[in-house]
């Protein structure tokens, strides 16, 4: 279907103010540049600062959470690795903690390129070990629990449920990945649609990909391209949401396909009329049915695994 009325809009507003592509600026101009005001509407959660060491570092996030939190959602922003902060996205853990019913910890992982790939994997995991760790500490009680993410959080948050498998858990209950970076084949068909390039573009891409993971050998690798892996078996149950009109569509959906392949439980939906990074822009209409979709999916997941 065509790019809905209010996303149109918010395009030629973007043009209108002559918004410079993100290839052209140093990553310092870039988050100034894209960096989203937080929003003033108010969902009527407790929010907390806290800190999560992470390995050596330190990492800073934001728990958003309702009075009796059914589970708790770790949150990866996106921003290709490289722009993006908790503040920015702090309008998206709240309403996502108000529609779930469930915490949300939003985590200020580390960016490229001043910290490269695997910094920013490394900081989605190890947070997430925490929060799984002082779960009881943090909400008084053990919870059910979800990584989710958006775009190159949506990578991280794959990914981190790879590692979980695969090392030492955490146990993942659900992942949701929204519209996410899955790999790093730039020729893949919804990339090079031109329809596709509106504020996330194939340039872009690329752009981001060589401030993350310049050796493009490694970019091979199941922790960066998490479409690459090896085995797909014993992955948490999956809502993934894609873009018509979205570079990404293509390795997001692929992504699911993979997941399904070997039995897992996946659900998948390509938001039609809808562009790349409609889930913080509140007045796209595919911003208000994305969340009631991942409250009624994470709602379905809790009340199966109760009965």
């Amino acid at each position: 279907m065509p790019l809905d009325a209010e996303t149109k809009a918010l395009v030629l507003q973007a043009q209108a103010a002559g918004l410079v592509p993100f290839e052209k600026l140093t990553p310092a101009e870039a988050r100034a540049q894209f960096a989203m005001p937080p929003g003033e509407e108010s969902f009527g959660n407790e929010i907390r600062d806290i800190t999560i060491p992470a390995g050596e570092t330190k990492l800073q996030a934001t728990v958003y959470s309702p009075k009796q939190p059914r589970a708790v959602i770790v949150y990866f922003h996106g921003g290709g690795w490289v722009i993006g902060d908790i503040k920015s996205f702090a309008g998206v853990g709240d309403k996502l903690a108000a529609t779930s019913d469930c915490a949300v910890v939003m985590v200020e992982y580390r960016l490229a390129p001043e910290h490269p790939f695997p910094a920013p994997v490394d900081d989605a995991y190890f947070s997430t070990q925490w929060v799984a760790q002082n779960c009881q500490a943090l909400f008084g009680k053990t919870l059910p629990l979800i990584v989710a993410g958006d775009s190159a959080g949506g990578n991280l948050a794959a990914v981190t449920a790879l590692r979980a498998r695969d090392r030492d858990g955490p146990e993942i209950d659900m992942q949701i990945l929204i519209y996410p970076a899955t790999g790093s084949d730039i020729d893949l068909p919804s990339y090079k649609e031109p329809d596709n390039q509106l504020l996330l573009t194939r340039d872009a891409m690329i752009w981001f990909w060589d401030h993350y993971l310049p050796d493009r050998a490694q970019r091979e690798y199941s922790d960066a391209s998490p479409l690459n892996a090896q085995d797909f078996s014993g992955l948490p149950p999956a809502l993934i949401l894609t873009a018509e009109y979205d570079v990404l569509r293509d390795e997001g959906e692929q992504y699911a396909a993979c997941l399904k392949a070997q039995g897992g439980r996946v659900e998948v939906t390509r938001y039609e009329g809808q562009m790349h990074g409609f889930l913080p822009r509140f007045q796209l209409p595919g911003s208000g049915r994305a969340f009631r979709q991942i409250a009624i999916a994470v709602d379905n997941f809790l009340t199966r695994n109760k009965a």
